[in-house]
């Protein structure tokens, strides 16, 4: 697999990561199906995984699968909240940092964390201590580098002025282009790298959900407008337009939205999660595939026509991204 630097920050990684989070969800596989899709990741070229203090189980799994290969991997993951746990709300306080970053190492059975982010912004807490108390680990090798999740253009100015930020991670993908409009511009000015998660706008982009689909009673995507049933037919348009531009390229909807994202800047990671191989195997297979310049024009083009329905989170959650 080709390789990408996040943005000027020197860190190289493989062009697709592997979101872990989907790993600790209550019906995911058993621990030695996890361990074992981990090591064919690696072994399918992916060096880069994704997880967090607040995804359960999920840095002991991620520890344990990776590591022997612990230092042919990049592995970031976040803190910001309450004793690790999102229902408990935010706390970036310098001390909670500290002492999330000493049980991520734990967890993760590592002496250094590569890329640590700031799960979500947290009011309370300038921001500016938060950048300096990472600075502070960075100089005590306990972190490589340092990154924000669903910060706004403000509060990525402020913390890039204390420490250089290396990545931003966020929500990014056909389905939810927001970032274009703020986000990307001063990424690009800083130099710094995007890591965008929910690269197949949560599933929808892998033509597999309609407005028929029923979702399980504990699916988070119950709780999202935009997959509410009406809104689901309303946005079918989109993924019209993934599958026939798909079959154009003996490609799959999910290969179309993945080379799509790449396509958008050189320092563009997406971070999709899965919990089978055969979708590892096919989300890879769209890191491989290169859209022609005139492919691109089409689905721009395209996509400028078409008004995506409803709200990613419900208004109490939506009001506290991208600050």
């Amino acid at each position: 697999m080709k390789k990408r630097i996040l943005g000027n920050s020197g860190l190289e990684i493989s062009s697709l990561g592997f979101g872990c989070m989907g790993l600790s969800f209550p019906n995911a596989p058993a621990k030695d199906e996890i361990i074992k899709l981990l090591c064919s990741a690696f072994e399918h070229g992916i060096t880069f995984f994704d997880t967090a203090q607040a995804y359960g189980d999920n840095e002991e799994l991620l520890g344990e699968a990776l590591a022997s290969l612990r230092k042919e991997v990049v592995i970031a993951t976040k803190f910001g909240f309450k004793e690790g746990k999102a229902m408990l709300g935010m706390d970036s306080r310098p001390e909670n940092i500290r002492a999330a970053a000493e049980a991520s190492l734990m967890r993760l059975k590592t002496d250094y964390i590569d890329l640590f982010y700031q799960h979500r912004v947290d009011p309370n807490v300038p921001i500016e201590d938060v950048a300096g108390t990472v600075k502070d680990l960075i100089q005590e090798g306990k972190v490589k580098y340092f990154g924000l999740s669903e910060a706004g253009v403000e509060t990525i100015r402020k913390a890039h002025k204390v420490q250089p930020v290396a990545a931003l991670q966020s929500e990014y993908s056909m389905f939810y282009r927001e970032p274009e409009k703020e986000i990307i511009p001063i990424l690009e000015e800083l130099g710094i790298g995007f890591v965008p998660f929910s690269p197949l706008g949560k599933g929808f982009l892998t033509g597999t959900i309609n407005a028929e689909t029923e979702f399980d009673k504990i699916d988070g995507r119950n709780m999202s407008p935009r997959f509410s049933k009406e809104n689901r037919e309303t946005n079918q348009a989109l993924v019209d337009l993934v599958v026939s531009i798909a079959k154009e390229n003996n490609a799959t909807p999910a290969q179309i939205a993945l080379a799509w994202l790449l396509a958008q800047k050189p320092w563009i990671v997406p971070i999709p999660g899965t919990t089978k191989l055969h979708r590892l195997v096919e989300n890879i297979g769209g890191a491989n595939l290169s859209l022609s310049d005139d492919a691109l024009r089409r689905i721009n083009a395209a996509l400028a026509k078409i008004k995506i329905s409803g709200d990613r989170y419900p208004a109490q959650l939506q009001e506290k991204i991208g600050k």
